[in-house]
């Protein structure tokens, strides 16, 4: 054998075994390949040794590591005799074995993978070379790459993945074309920053979104997809997990969740009622009249209420730092005053009153008896939606001065999460901690970058 490759081998078996080397006073190498493991037994060892062949042969200093979430059938051996080195994480799920492992993780550069040799661990090269040049997060595309007969079920090859990630890109204008490849890279240091918290497959969706939002440098390279080596069913649920990811996309863009459709039924409530309060509607030969009315005054009410739902959703996202500021949210609240916001609502309060009093006027000319409803509808209808609304401009303002409120002193960092809660924990209080520093495994400090290019 040649001194040089049993050299490496040696390293690489220091390292798997959790004795540390020094490099340059630290334990730091350059490239961790992380797998998160669960009763992988019948898979995991090839992958590792596949891991540990790239790392040879391409002579790149750096680790295996296996994150194990609870393995039963000996998983964790034969990880640890194939090279890898392997920590236990307690809290199960994809996401919280993930993150188990970018904590514990000592390379710069991290390259996750699963562990039921779908993926090919030894043709890492190109995911390495964007890390080097100075991308944050790479991402695997399976769909440029190739995916072979019978890797990839069609209900996600022809309608799952291709939904999700056309959401994510409509949703967060990102540029990936395949948001849940198994298979990516990742600058350690950058992606402890995001404040990762998912702990199920949705995690998948969290990186590529929290990046996204944090103006990360993202780059996307072709990879295969081939059928993975296990027996067993695998850990994913289709529709369960498929719906997690769509649910979180959801929930981080309060654009597409409350504006969007709030604005738009607003706007389609005000029309089509502006168009019928002077008299009936005739399109060809339907007739719209006071209850086609009714409709558009609930529409009116549930528009406006979605739209004030997407600008408290956005402050106290922003405020709590789990999404970055909205400049457009931000401009919004410098202009809407509670001093205006009460202005307009009294403007609205006093206009749906008056049309109450006129009703009466009306009601008592036919001594309280049976009203005409085609007609007194046109003026009950709008005003009652008219108080409806000076309820909700005038509660919502109130309730965005108090999310406004900050207390003396505090100070909230966005994109704290999980990776550095959990960090902390492990390593001491927040007050050891040194400003924009996260601790690393052995306590550590590794510095990292703010980032201020946030999207509205």
């Amino acid at each position: 054998m040649r001194p040089d490759l049993a050299l490496l081998i040696q390293q690489v078996t220091m390292r798997s075994s959790g004795e540390r080397e020094s490099v340059n006073g630290t334990d730091q190498v350059e490239l961790s390949i992380l797998m998160p493991c669960l009763n992988e037994a019948e898979t995991v060892a090839i992958c590792v040794q596949k891991a540990v062949s790239f790392l040879l042969l391409h002579s790149v200093d750096g680790e295996v590591l296996v994150a194990d979430n609870g393995s039963t059938d000996g998983s964790q051996a034969l990880a640890r005799a194939a090279g890898a080195r392997v920590i236990d994480v307690a809290e199960r799920g994809y996401g919280s074995a993930l993150i188990g492992g970018i904590l514990a993780a000592r390379g710069r550069y991290v390259i996750m993978g699963d562990a039921d040799d779908s993926y090919d661990l030894t043709a890492l090269g190109p995911f390495l070379e964007r890390l080097r040049a100075g991308a944050e997060l790479v991402m695997g595309n399976r769909f440029r790459g190739g995916i072979a007969p019978g890797a990839m079920p069609n209900l996600h090859k022809y309608l799952g993945n291709p939904v999700l990630s056309f959401t994510g890109r409509l949703f967060f204008r990102s540029s990936i074309g395949d948001f849940h490849c198994g298979l990516r890279g990742f600058n350690r240091d950058s992606v402890r920053a995001l404040g990762l918290q998912a702990s199920g497959m949705e995690f998948a969706s969290e990186l590529v979104v929290k990046a996204t939002l944090a103006g990360q440098r993202i780059e996307e390279v072709p990879t295969t997809l081939s059928p993975d080596g296990r027996s067993r069913p695998p850990h994913l649920r289709s529709w369960r997990d498929g719906w997690r990811h769509l649910r979180f996309l959801l929930l981080y863009s309060p654009r597409w969740l409350f504006f969007y459709p709030g604005l738009a039924a607003l706007l389609l409530g005000l029309i089509i009622g502006a168009a019928i309060i002077p008299g009936p509607l005739a399109i060809g030969g339907i007739k719209l009249d006071v209850d086609t009315l009714a409709a558009a005054s609930a529409m009116v009410i549930i528009g406006m209420q979605a739209v004030l739902f997407a600008i408290f959703t956005s402050v106290y996202a922003s405020n709590e730092g789990f999404l970055p500021p909205n400049a457009k949210v931000k401009r919004l609240l410098r202009v809407w005053t509670l001093e205006r916001g009460l202005a307009v609502g009294a403007a609205l309060g006093l206009a749906g009153l008056a049309g109450g009093i006129a009703s009466l006027v009306l009601w008592s000319g036919y001594t309280f008896g049976r009203l005409p409803y085609e007609s007194v509808l046109r003026l009950v209808l709008p005003s009652a939606t008219a108080l409806v609304l000076c309820c909700q401009l005038v509660l919502g303002t109130f309730f965005l001065s108090i999310l406004g409120i900050r207390k003396s002193g505090q100070h909230r960092t966005p994109g704290v999460g999980r990776i550095e809660s959990e960090a902390v924990a492990a390593n001491g209080s927040a007050s050891e901690m040194q400003p924009g520093l996260v601790p690393n495994q052995r306590g550590s400090h590794a510095a990292t970058r703010p980032r201020h290019r946030h999207r509205a």
